[in-house]
């Protein structure tokens, strides 16, 4: 079951990368999950460089809801101080609930528009 869910969620990414891409007026905000924490960056794919990240693993605290939020409200933050305010979401193939969208909503919360 494994094999066939990581294949599905490639699959699902590789669709949502054909439709969008980052640019260095509005990038991508691309979230990546794992077992131990999760991750933000915002990526500006023209040039093929890294703007700005946060993790869960920065602050130590436990993957759940409320740190997801957390670290949405940090790369918002990072974000603005970069001078960036639109960007593109890009899920990576996960569905729209849960931590991910604590973290999608901490980014809003944060100031940053998609």
């Amino acid at each position: 079951m494994a094999f066939n869910k990581i294949s599905r969620r490639l699959r699902i990414k590789r669709g949502i990368r054909n439709k969008i891409a980052g640019t260095q007026e509005k990038p991508r905000l691309s979230i990546f999950k794992s077992n131990k924490g999760i991750y933000a960056q915002i990526i500006d794919d023209s040039n093929g460089h890294t703007l700005t990240s946060a993790s869960s693993l920065e602050e130590g605290a436990k993957l759940n809801i409320g740190s997801c939020k957390e670290v949405g409200k940090k790369v918002a933050e990072k974000a603005s101080a970069a001078g960036i305010s639109q960007v593109v979401f890009d899920r990576n193939g996960y569905l729209y609930h849960g931590k991910v969208k604590a973290l999608a909503e901490g980014a809003r919360e944060g100031g940053l528009k998609f």
